[in-house]
């Protein structure tokens, strides 16, 4: 099977055999598994995923049904948090979703969807292109006549989910390749902008290199970076992935640290190591890319705070996205951060370990699962009565808030730079909640 790979960079990495073996069928990662929680199938569990990888390994074809199953999984590892015997189930369906890909063939209408989103989604300009038509197309009122005729959910479910899903736009402000310290200069890292966050939520990078630089950064923005490659390594296209991640490799290998504000796109470059470990050209630079990455609030917890906090008196939720308190174990870090803003409240989501449903391309690619899982995450979000949902990955923020909007409900939605970013600059809760405007 292919894309076999040691996360710790050991040569001869283990093999599937070997990994698959780990598992001894506990059940622990059961509940956490937001496919089991919804359905109740063994075979949509990492348990059951992982007894039809055996049978592929043991000869049999990949067939459409365990195809099925495979797409289903959010890929958002909450098992791998839970299971007591350190099974690698992010490396297991890295590795199946790459045989999948060269083994078998989709039916036509799938494959279209898949390219066109593969040729979309991970070219920034190609966004930013959209950007125009899908301004004049919110803003003449097009987007609710669409919506109330459900004319896209009869002819595509997916097509649907990507048009409820985009965030309303403004205008889309550009930063420089450097934004400079204030006052004494502590560090210099590099920032990624990524793609659908670059295109679709600037205010989150903007707001991202003000508080690094308030806390004494200063802050390059590489101009000739591009895709991080963590949609595509997540789904299994692995040259596709190995090239993105040697254009970051190069795009960053000048700076000390890398600061990364969407959480799929931390992940996916702190898995260089692994993902360019058979390369001997490029194994040892993806190393010390993957060694100086860091979540912005991993980063600025290392940091200690400088500047001063102003009061924030606002009541947030805080959203774990999957791929920060799983896939990096970032969890203490925002909470700390948030709660370090003077007057702000924190309250817990229930069930924080099952997935919103997002999932980087799963909502588009499973539209259903993805509805009912952010129907679930929404309710839950409501329940607290909070006035703000904090989250750290653009596609999060997409996704719950378009769940919060189908229930009748509207919330304010912003990332744990814009708030730190509102207490620092002194804006007050009108600059996070409508509300109050």
């Amino acid at each position: 099977m292919a894309g076999e790979r040691n996360r710790d960079g050991e040569t001869g990495p283990p093999g599937l055999p070997e990994l698959l073996g780990d598992c001894v069928h506990c059940g622990f990662c059961l509940p956490t598994c937001p496919t089991y929680v919804l359905w109740g199938e063994e075979m949509d569990s990492p348990r059951g995923r992982i007894h039809l990888m055996e049978q592929h390994q043991e000869g049999a074809p990949m067939s459409a049904p365990m195809v099925q199953h495979f797409d289903r999984c959010l890929g958002c590892m909450a098992c791998v948090t839970a299971c007591p015997s350190g099974v690698r189930y992010d490396r297991l369906i890295e590795a199946t979703r790459a045989t999948v890909e060269e083994e078998h063939s989709r039916p036509l209408p799938q494959r279209a969807l898949r390219e066109a989103i593969f040729q979309l989604f991970p070219y920034p300009n190609r966004l930013r292109a959209l950007r125009g038509p899908l301004r004049a197309y919110q803003r003449t009122g097009l987007d609710r006549l669409v919506r109330r005729s459900g004319l896209l959910e009869r002819l595509s479910p997916s097509l649907a989910a990507m048009e409820r899903l985009a965030p309303p736009l403004s205008r889309s402000p550009r930063l420089p390749e450097r934004v400079a310290a204030r006052g004494e200069r502590r560090a210099t890292v590099g920032m990624l902008t990524g793609c659908v966050q670059r295109e679709f939520f600037p205010g989150v990078n903007a707001a991202t290199a003000r508080v690094l630089a308030m806390e004494g950064c200063d802050v390059v923005i590489p101009a000739r970076q591009g895709c991080c490659g963590a949609l595509s390594l997540h789904s299994g296209r692995e040259e596709e992935a190995k090239a993105f991640a040697r254009r970051t490799v190069v795009a960053f290998e000048a700076v000390d640290v890398v600061v990364v504000n969407a959480a799929g796109c931390g992940s996916a470059m702190k898995d260089y190591r692994d993902v360019l470990a058979g390369d001997p050209e490029w194994a040892g630079r993806a190393e010390a890319l993957s060694a100086k990455t860091r979540d912005l609030a991993e980063y600025l917890a290392e940091l200690g705070p400088r500047a001063p906090r102003r009061p924030l008196p606002v009541t947030v939720a805080y959203h774990d996205a999957c791929h920060l308190a799983h896939a990096q174990g970032v969890r203490a870090q925002p909470r700390a951060l948030l709660a370090g803003i003077p007057e702000l409240t924190i309250k817990e989501i229930a069930d924080p370990e099952i997935c919103c449903g997002s999932a980087g391309t799963y909502n588009l690619l499973q539209p259903e699962a993805a509805a009912e899982l952010g129907d679930r995450k929404a309710a839950s979000v409501r329940a607290t009565e909070a006035e703000l949902l904090v989250a750290a990955n653009p596609g999060c923020s997409m996704q719950i808030a378009t769940a919060l909007e189908r229930r009748g409900a509207r919330l304010a939605v912003a990332h744990t730079a814009e708030v730190l970013d509102a207490s620092l600059r002194g804006l007050g809760r009108e600059a996070l909640v409508p509300s109050a405007r």
